[in-house]
């Protein structure tokens, strides 16, 4: 029987990516931008359905492909490129408001989701690190 290898770069128990708080919490942001998007003044502005579509994936897709590099310091920098993606995100919804394509209500709760999503990334970030240090000592 094959014995079950833990990917070195990722917390330990966890074996895919979609278990992991930062891509759950960033998946769900993209759902909900997606369907915010499906509605009122906004699908007349490509340009910015085009950036804030570019953007909103960006975090789990990030996510995903830093669990899959197997090591701690490339996972690390993935998730850096996650948090920056998610943070344009949060800005983002902000600058749909400003353009009048949403209300601060329905944009808030989003805001929020980011900012949830991007402290686990951080949390992550920290713990992969302080794991890391740890190992060379």
């Amino acid at each position: 029987m094959a014995e079950r290898v833990q990917n070195p770069g990722a917390v330990a128990g966890v074996r895919s990516h979609e278990e992991l708080i930062v891509w759950k919490l960033s998946n769900e942001l993209k759902l909900q931008v997606y369907s915010l998007l499906k509605k009122g003044p906004v699908m007349r502005d490509f340009d910015f359905c085009n950036q804030i579509r570019r953007s909103a994936p960006n975090g789990p897709r990030n996510v995903a492909e830093g669990f899959g590099r197997y090591l701690p310091g490339d996972f690390v920098r993935y998730l850096r490129f996650a948090n920056g993606e998610l943070k344009e995100t949060y800005d983002a919804l902000q600058d749909g408001c400003d353009r009048g394509h949403f209300t601060r209500d329905e944009v808030i709760p989003l805001q929020r989701l980011s900012k949830r999503a991007s402290k686990a990334a951080t949390n992550l970030i920290a713990y992969l690190e302080k794991n890391r240090l740890n190992k060379t000592l």
